[in-house]
């Protein structure tokens, strides 16, 4: 969709970014500790995402892998964000919650996608309120985004509605973040 816009807008708003103190790990949860391994057969942190999992490729979900849970986590959330979103918040891409309270992994494709069908786990609603994965698609010409991919362990499960949006799993999540982790994937579009 992002991909139309014209590549002068995309640079008149490169300027506007979300920002990464704004994603859940940097501001909600600031305080727990990032103890949570984070990792991706795809790509290394901080490094550029194949565009196999992006609005440019085949629109899967990447393989994610954790480690370092604490004995006493009874669940897992994952929220991947967009740090660099031309929005007041970062857009969200991805909400599971209720994974086992264990060390774990989701494999290439494994979640909902808009072309591929994947597992719904439990999903929220991603930016686009869909509860599915939501493949990066930055506008060209707005530079590299940076696309967080967090993994928090939760001292219980999260007793929410169905397709729960950002707020509300923030909300359920409050205070009961044992462990953090994440991996950063970037995507740009020249």
């Amino acid at each position: 969709m992002l991909e139309k816009l014209p590549h002068a807008v995309g640079e008149a708003l490169s300027g506007l970014k979300a920002g990464l103190e704004k994603t859940a790990f940097h501001a909600a949860f600031a305080d727990a500790p990032a103890t949570l391994r984070v990792t991706s057969e795809a790509f290394a942190d901080g490094a550029a995402m194949p565009a196999r999992f992006t609005e440019d490729g085949a629109k899967v979900s990447p393989p994610l892998a954790w480690s370092g849970i604490p004995t006493e986590a009874r669940s897992v959330a994952i929220l991947a964000e967009d740090a660099d979103s031309p929005t007041p918040k970062p857009l969200v891409h991805l909400i599971v919650f209720n994974l086992a309270g264990q060390d774990g992994s989701l494999a290439e494709g494994a979640l909902a996608s808009p072309d591929g069908p994947g597992a719904h786990h439990a999903l929220g609603k991603n930016s686009f309120l869909k509860d599915q994965y939501l493949p990066p698609d930055p506008p060209t010409g707005h530079g590299p985004h940076r696309y967080v991919f967090q993994v928090y362990a939760l001292d219980g499960t999260l007793d929410l509605a169905a397709s729960p949006g950002r707020g509300a799993l923030l909300g359920a999540m409050a205070g009961r973040v044992l462990a953090k982790g994440q991996i950063t994937g970037t995507y740009a579009r020249t």
